[in-house]
């Protein structure tokens, strides 16, 4: 048996080689920034706030954060940060950043755009996939009324008989705009993965999903769906959708991650006195997620894994057990990815090794990247160990330069 690369994510040299010096000090004060939760909560308060009265702030913002976690506002100013990323075998998925829209124009606005990211998408070699919200072309409250009329076993249904007239016609708009986008991603041969949303809208959302999984992975994994950890029933549902794809001869395709909304979910489950969806710790989702894992590689060949983690532990016992399988590293079922600006020392050292390694790379106009960008801040700002274990690695490789150059000379 070949002798398998090991994956360091001690390596700060080849985490931030796509970095210059100067990049790399701007990240080190963002960072340093996103470490004083006083800072962050005063400036997700400020920010949206300043940009609808038009205050000149943008120019900070796409200086600072934005430049940090997002590839532009268009596709030509994405294709730069794209065409990074392939120098180091480093993959996008590319995610156009609307979100909470209202309006049928709006809705018709957004769909035709993951078109055009489809056909931008195909003609990159290092783009295999590009991320969708449905509330991007479906509106939230519609989802909310239909989440409790949807039948996953033993055939996925969504009983429409709730909606009214009007409604039903809109729900019809919104199964014609996925399937367009679907079959639009199946012709480009470019891969469709669907955001996990709140559990009140989630149903109809993983229903939709699974219809069109049903339609358009037969052959290979087209549409996956988002796999949320953090409640306690996804390992479940994640392994009955598995069965329904084995009856119906399809590939199920997974993004696998841990989840975005639990201070919500929680807090939402409280006001209206129901049991919150979300796990009673985070060993719990730490457990169902790497048991995900495990199930999605024991039937690999029916299964399209996403592991989609900034948790070393998870990546490095993922990897771990894929080298201990017959699976190859590289198999086009198994692929790592973490959010552009974030865990460098993950994504590229993976890359390195000979994984399929990502980066989740939002774009679009500012206004619209705002919520993503606010969400990035304060998660960063809660989760003291993230914020410092990135200032940690980017001071480590800021050192090392240092004590390169000082060497040279």
């Amino acid at each position: 048996m070949p002798t398998q690369p090991k994956v360091l994510f001690s390596n700060t040299e080849d985490a931030f080689a796509y970095k210059h010096d100067k990049a790399l000090q701007k990240a080190n004060f963002l960072f340093s920034m996103m470490g004083k939760p006083w800072l962050v909560n005063l400036g997700t308060r400020l920010t949206p706030w300043a940009l609808k009265w038009h205050l000149p702030v943008k120019s900070i913002i796409k200086q600072t954060i934005f430049e940090q976690f997002v590839g532009g506002e268009t596709l030509s100013e994405v294709g730069k940060v794209v065409n990074t990323l392939d120098q180091y075998n480093v993959q996008v998925i590319l995610d156009y950043g609307a979100e909470g829209k209202e309006s049928d124009e709006d809705f018709e606005r957004t769909t035709n755009e993951f078109l055009r990211i489809l056909d931008y998408g195909a003609s990159k070699r290092n783009i295999p996939f590009i991320g969708i919200k449905i509330t991007g072309f479906a509106r939230f409250a519609l989802l909310e009324k239909l989440n409790d009329h949807v039948q996953f076993y033993p055939t996925t249904q969504i009983d429409t008989n709730i909606l009214n007239t009007e409604e039903k016609q809109e729900w019809e708009r919104v199964i014609a705009r996925m399937h367009k986008i679907c079959a639009h991603a199946h012709t480009k041969g470019v891969g469709v993965l669907v955001d996990a949303e709140e559990s009140w809208i989630q149903n109809p959302i993983d229903a939709l999903t699974l219809m069109m999984m049903a339609q358009f992975n037969t052959q290979t994994s087209i549409v996956y769906n988002t796999y949320q950890m953090y409640r306690h029933d996804r390992l479940a549902f994640f392994q009955q959708n598995f069965q329904y794809a084995q009856q119906h001869n399809f590939i199920l395709a997974g993004k696998i991650v841990r989840g975005a909304y639990m201070e919500k979910e929680r807090a939402r489950a409280i006001t209206f006195n129901y049991p919150s969806p979300i796990q009673p710790n985070k060993a719990a989702s730490d457990k169902d997620f790497d048991a995900a894992i495990a199930f999605g590689l024991q039937h690999i060949e029916q299964i399209a894994l996403i592991i989609a983690s900034h948790n070393e532990q998870s990546a490095l016992q993922a990897v771990e057990m894929v080298q201990n399988s017959p699976v190859e590293l590289q198999h086009k079922h198994v692929h790592f990815s973490q959010l552009y600006g974030m865990s460098d020392h993950m994504t590229f050292n993976l890359a390195k090794a000979g994984c399929n390694a990502s980066k989740y790379l939002p774009y679009g106009p500012l206004q619209d990247v705002v919520p993503y960008l606010m969400r990035r801040a304060r998660e960063n700002s809660a989760v003291a160990g993230e914020t410092s274990r990135e200032l940690g690695l980017i001071k480590k490789e800021l050192q090392r330069r240092k004590a390169a150059a000082s060497h040279s000379n």
